[in-house]
């Protein structure tokens, strides 16, 4: 039996709108994002608004990364901090389908195995684009609160809201992936917070002194590259400047291996599922 995308669309969204820790930890994301920003901005303006030497010196180095078209880059740098959160949320809805078998269920009720892996296939991008949506709002706000002339330089570095859309969308696949293997959540979770917050950071950093920066390969490092450090680190001297210029220059080349590492990332779930015993 063939089900559409809207019919396919319409029992995922029977399946979370009662499902009142999603709508928690998704109040949670969206929250977050903006909250973040806020704080940062008020950061930035305290430093910048000091009287004396020091707060000149500090605007003159810094600039205004939240004024456009910095802001673009900014926020997305900024906002890729919290993707542990929608993480999270991703594993919470493949894990609950093996929790309550609700994978089965489907199944029997005929749909295809492939069908269920593209209904999380969408369930990811829809998060992915939600966050996406808030990322654009919080920076066209913050864009315009902050430029003299609110519409100059807007569609200039647009185009990391398309880096910031696979970046997240990547993040997310392996986090989907592992709580597609280890179909528990607790465990899914427990190991994505340790491998992204401590073990991926101690392996970038010793192949960065010893293995000729290899450690830009690895799995969440290749999409964070995608969107470096805003230009204002560049100011201090000529080694970060030339350093930032050689981050953007390899943007593209980080670019198509995430994109790669996505697409293989969900063929290797559609056949695993297409074998996995129900």
């Amino acid at each position: 039996m063939s089900h559409s995308i809207f019919s396919i669309l319409r029992i995922e969204w029977m399946k979370i709108k009662r499902y009142r820790a999603f709508w928690v930890l998704t109040g949670i994301v969206a929250l977050t994002y903006p909250i973040t920003i806020v704080a940062a901005n008020a950061i930035y303006h305290n430093a910048t608004e000091t009287k004396g030497e020091a707060g000149a010196l500090a605007k003159l180095l810094l600039g205004n990364p939240f004024s456009f078209p910095n802001a673009w880059h900014s926020i997305a740098y900024f906002s890729s901090f919290f993707v542990l959160l929608p993480a999270i949320l991703v594993i919470m809805l493949i894990t609950n389908e093996f929790q309550y078998r609700t994978h089965r269920q489907n199944i029997l009720d005929g749909w295809s195995r492939k069908a269920f892996m593209t209904a999380k296939c969408m369930d990811v991008f829809i998060i992915t684009g939600c966050v996406t949506l808030i990322y654009c709002l919080v920076a066209l706000y913050f864009g315009f609160v902050n430029s003299d002339n609110s519409w100059f330089g807007v569609t200039e570095n647009a185009h990391f809201i398309g880096l910031f859309f696979l970046q997240t969308f990547a993040q997310l696949s392996i986090a989907f992936l592992l709580g597609f293997l280890l179909k528990r959540a607790f465990m899914a979770t427990a190991l994505l917070v340790f491998y992204y917050l401590v073990v991926e950071n101690i392996l970038v950093g010793y192949a960065a002194s010893k293995l000729k920066d290899i450690g830009r390969f690895l799995p969440f490092e290749v999409s964070d590259r995608m969107i470096p450090a805003p230009g204002f680190f560049s100011r201090f001297g000529d080694d970060m400047r030339k350093a930032y210029e050689l981050t953007l220059s390899r943007i593209p080349e980080h670019a198509f291996y995430t994109l790669i590492l996505t697409i293989v990332i969900w063929v290797l779930c559609f056949r695993i599922f297409n074998k996995r015993d129900l």
